[in-house]
């Protein structure tokens, strides 16, 4: 019988990576992408289906959670509140989505417990979580024993994070190694035709490719 795992897809680099990790260890992969009302919402769905192509994705669930821009308070949803650009500073930054990788963790789980899937993939990662509390590998341990604690007893879910540990160098020479179509993937906060290459994630993400001595193929606005 074949494995399968549930893949969170944000469109980004981090969580392909992460895909193409689950179907390099052989699972047949569900991707779950969540439309939340993010700047960026189009351009990441678009990415989402190019990945879920590119990998030769049969089942996917898109997921629309219209309430984080009810709740508002994160730069990424409320659009009365910019994108920082003057790079990391200390605490946690305002473009954090409250609570948002365990409510994307339940729903996933939902989905993996009716799929009967043994794995749920997701990229968070520690170094670029830049303080987000829900990115960590303690949070993620105790996500885990919630899930299992909350679900059938037939279902024995792992939550696989592949990069927690990696910097961003180290998860652009993977994703280069594993022939992830980084061109697919997007990054950027705030813009969706070409990235502002100022915005936290932008920042992170072309450090990445400098520090591995790569060039990063997606559009970005001259500075």
């Amino acid at each position: 019988m074949s494995k399968k795992a549930v893949c969170i897809l944000s469109g980004g680099m981090d969580s392909t990576l992460a895909a193409y990790i689950a179907k390099d260890e052989g699972y047949d992969i569900i991707a779950v992408h969540f439309n939340y009302g993010q700047r960026t919402q189009n351009k990441e769905l678009e990415s989402f289906r190019n990945i879920c192509k590119d990998l030769e994705i049969e089942q996917k669930y898109e997921i629309d959670i219209p309430f984080f821009t009810q709740i508002g308070a994160s730069a990424l949803t409320d659009k009365s509140i910019d994108v920082p650009t003057q790079g990391v500073k200390p605490g946690v930054p305002i473009t954090y989505v409250p609570f948002r990788n365990g409510i994307f963790l339940s729903i996933a789980t939902a989905i993996a417990e009716k799929e009967e899937a043994q794995a749920l993939f997701i990229g968070v990662v520690e170094e670029d979580s830049s303080g987000y509390p829900d990115c960590t590998d303690s949070f993620i341990k105790k996500m885990t024993s919630a899930i299992n604690e909350g679900t059938k007893e037939s279902t024995k879910l792992e939550i696989k994070t592949p990069l927690v540990k990696l910097m961003k160098s180290d998860i652009v020479k993977k994703a280069l190694e594993l022939n992830v179509p980084l061109e697919h993937t997007w990054s950027c906060y705030k813009e969706e035709e070409e990235a502002c290459g100022v915005c936290d994630s932008c920042r992170l993400r072309l450090n990445g490719f400098k520090e591995a001595n790569a060039v990063d193929p997606i559009p970005y606005k001259a500075n």
